[in-house]
């Protein structure tokens, strides 16, 4: 850990098991620590259920519970954007610019300001370590089935020079078993929703509920403009989605790209979604490229395997050229470029993805 002794870490706590280990380890190797836990949803905190029990696990620890009131911030710069992307034609990732924009953002200099931290933990699985050639760096974390740099990975180096992350050796399974020998009950014991914001992760009803103005139907076609039907809305479908096109063709058809400005869906078969590579915009350059190597390991989904690409620049940011063809990357989601080691040299939003002509 490269932060000095004596600073004050807020360790960003949500009720969860992750978060409350995190607190326990800080408090454990005698950090001086103070517990922050940031409303973001309305309607979200419930005194019996969350704030009583983290006030008791907090006195428990020997640990102070401060409360940051985020809610209209959370909805201005995470929500707004979010549905602003779908309007546009685009599939966002809010969880990734949650953690630039808010955790390790607002919520990080408010607790500055408000009572005195010098530094930010969250219970993510990820790793800082100090690399004889990069310096500080994010790492994967060391459970390979739960690692969360991807989501980090927009996060600016000047903010991850200040972050702490105590579960980035641990594997899941672990924690539990730890909450449970320090006498510790999480509030919160289940897992986390995809997108905290979103019930039941159905994002098409929480767009239909919030009343936005989204695009209609338009005509589905072929890529050479053959017209096989009609979707819903742009904003209903992902790339690579197959099921629920309600299209009869001689083969399976799936969604190859969306073209915003006509309003039309692209559709073929699976052969259609083999992509070179992608653009990339608004890149957050975590190890400087002139030190990058020539082939870089690139992931543009969070469930999905790295892939080896090259890269080049371009008049908006960057380039990454698979060494083989991958599924088509979707606008608006994160790519997250590695090297062999795991190390994160950068992430950015995906503009276009390329394929074969």
């Amino acid at each position: 850990m490269s932060i000095p002794r004596g600073t004050l870490i807020a360790v960003a706590v949500s009720g969860g098991r992750d978060s409350l280990l995190a607190l326990a380890l800080l408090q454990e190797q005698g950090h001086e620590i103070v517990a922050v836990h940031a409303r973001f949803l309305p309607g979200e905190w419930d005194e019996e259920r969350l704030g009583k029990p983290l006030r008791d696990i907090s006195a428990q620890l020997g640990v102070e519970l401060r409360v940051l009131d985020l809610r209209a911030e959370f909805e201005q710069r995470v929500v707004a954007p979010f549905v602003a992307e779908y309007q546009a034609g685009r599939t966002p990732n809010p969880c990734a610019l949650c953690n630039p924009r808010l955790k390790f953002g607002l919520l990080f200099e408010r607790a500055a300001e408000e009572f005195g931290a010098g530094a930010i933990a969250t219970g993510h699985y990820a790793r800082l370590e100090h690399d004889p050639a990069y310096g500080l760096c994010l790492r994967r974390g060391e459970d390979a089935t739960k690692d969360q740099s991807y989501f980090l990975a927009l996060v600016p180096r000047h903010r991850l020079e200040r972050a702490v992350f105590p579960l980035g050796g641990w594997r899941k399974a672990d924690v539990a078993t730890a909450l449970e020998a320090r006498g510790l009950q999480p509030p919160l014991p289940l897992e986390s929703q995809e997108v905290c914001f979103i019930a039941n992760d159905d994002y098409k009803a929480f767009l239909q509920a919030r009343g936005v103005e989204l695009p209609g139907p338009g005509p589905m076609e072929m890529e050479d403009g053959t017209v096989v039907g009609r979707h819903e809305g742009l904003w209903r479908y992902t790339l690579g989605q197959r099921r629920g096109l309600g299209i009869a063709w001689s083969e399976p058809l799936y969604v190859l790209d969306k073209d915003v400005r006509r309003n039309a869906l692209l559709v073929g078969p699976k052969s259609g979604l083999a992509s070179t590579g992608c653009e990339v915009r608004d890149v957050n350059y975590l190890v400087p490229p002139a030190q990058w190597p020539e082939v870089v390991l690139v992931k543009t989904r969070y469930r999905q395997g790295a892939a080896p690409a090259l890269t080049r620049r371009t008049e908006t940011g960057l380039a990454f050229e698979f060494l083989e063809p991958q599924e088509r990357p979707a606008p608006g989601q994160v790519a997250v470029a590695y090297d062999e080691a795991g190390i994160v040299l950068a992430g950015a939003i995906i503009e276009r993805g390329l394929w074969m002509a």
